[in-house]
């Protein structure tokens, strides 16, 4: 596969066009937004009364510039997360990624935080006047120090008990709004290898988060299958005593750019039966982009397939756009970035290297937005 390359020097964009494209999002305008659903042949987005076609394009909005976590502020700084989502709609986004931390929805193994679920559906309110769609995604541990001791300790069963209250307790919240794109289980869940018995229910840290979080320590005599397909299937089930409308997907690893022969375990026949579609993280490395078009194509099996994470971290912005390009004969959504300051922001850094990059993503995002809300991703 050969990827589209394109030069992107591009300048600011005025605030008119900031609006003109933040029109194009999928949006019922005072009839509010309209739940979005899988298509009936199960290949595709669509709204769920008018079967109009829909494209993911999004960010997580899962911490600030300085590395707070949404949960962090949300509470005493409610008028910055008003804002962020006013600027997120003007990038030209309809879908924002939030990370809910576990500790912060579960003050005991049985009794939710109500005043963060309160805030959620505050938050719920707010993306359905914005006219943006949430990816909620849930079961956090990223601050390890914020982890309840009660909860680390837990066993496997125990864990998954606390998992499926902390996902009733968030899906009865949201129920009843349209606003609702998807609950995503957890970020990237992993299993122990073969006869190996873990220790530690979070692998490894980045820049002091820990993103990627054990569903089991010990296989104990099941296969990965088993254990990944009971663990998904108790917590579809705990959602589903509440919300029967809203999709559920669960973000992984692409381990088909580390092992090419790699199969996807939560989207396997035997484990995926109940999510509705696949999310999958790529952040294709410089002059690899067919590699990872490559790889991306091991999880088209056949669901809806967003891009729930990508962001060009180790490749060039037109090796991104590569990518982005050569995946829209199999994508229906892509999700990136937005950490609380607009493209505008950063360029008052000029001289920090790592505003300049996020700036020149955030201009790059929304002038690809036209291109890509108007233009189906998977050809009929």
């Amino acid at each position: 596969m050969t990827a589209r390359r394109h030069d992107f020097r591009i300048p600011m964009i005025s605030l008119a066009v900031c609006a003109s494209l933040a029109s194009l999002c999928w949006a019922a305008g005072d009839k509010g937004l309209e739940r979005i659903r899988v298509s009936d042949d199960g290949r595709h987005f669509v709204g769920a009364e008018s079967g109009r076609r829909f494209i993911a394009w999004g960010v997580n909005y899962d911490r600030d510039d300085d590395g707070r976590l949404l949960e962090d502020y949300w509470q005493d700084e409610w008028p910055t997360v008003v804002e962020d989502f006013g600027e997120i709609k003007a990038l030209g986004a309809n879908v924002v990624r939030i990370h809910l931390q576990l500790g912060r929805f579960m003050k005991t193994p049985q009794e939710p935080d109500k005043a963060s679920l309160a805030r959620l559906a505050d938050l719920a309110k707010l993306a359905e006047r914005t006219g943006l769609y949430l990816n909620i995604t849930g079961l956090g541990c990223y601050h390890k120090q914020d982890v309840p001791a009660w909860y680390d300790a837990m066993n496997e069963s125990e864990r998954w008990d606390v998992q499926a209250r902390f996902w009733e307790a968030v899906a009865k919240t949201c129920a009843q709004s349209d606003a609702i794109f998807c609950y995503d289980l957890m970020n990237e869940p992993i299993l122990p290898g073969g006869d190996k018995v873990e220790t530690d229910w979070l692998a490894g840290d980045f820049a002091g988060k820990h993103f990627v979080q054990r569903i089991a320590l010990d296989l104990a005599g099941r296969s990965r299958e088993e254990v990944a397909r009971a663990w998904v299937d108790a917590l579809v089930a705990a959602i589903r005593k509440h919300d029967a409308r809203s999709m559920v997907t669960v973000g992984v690893i692409p381990w088909a750019m580390t092992w090419p022969k790699a199969k996807p375990l939560f989207y396997s026949d035997e484990v995926g039966e109940n999510l509705d579609f696949v999310s999958v993280h790529f952040y294709p490395e410089r002059g690899e982009i067919d590699k990872a078009l490559t790889a991306l194509a091991v999880y088209d099996v056949g669901k809806p397939l967003v891009i729930e994470e990508m962001f060009p971290l180790r490749c060039s912005l037109n090796e991104m756009d590569a990518f982005i390009d050569g995946s829209r004969q199999i994508a229906d959504g892509y999700i990136s970035f937005y950490w609380g300051k607009t493209a505008e922001e950063y360029s008052r850094e000029p001289h920090d290297i790592k505003a300049m990059l996020i700036r020149g993503w955030l201009e790059y995002f929304q002038t690809k937005t036209p291109d890509i809300l108007d233009t189906p991703s998977r050809r009929d």
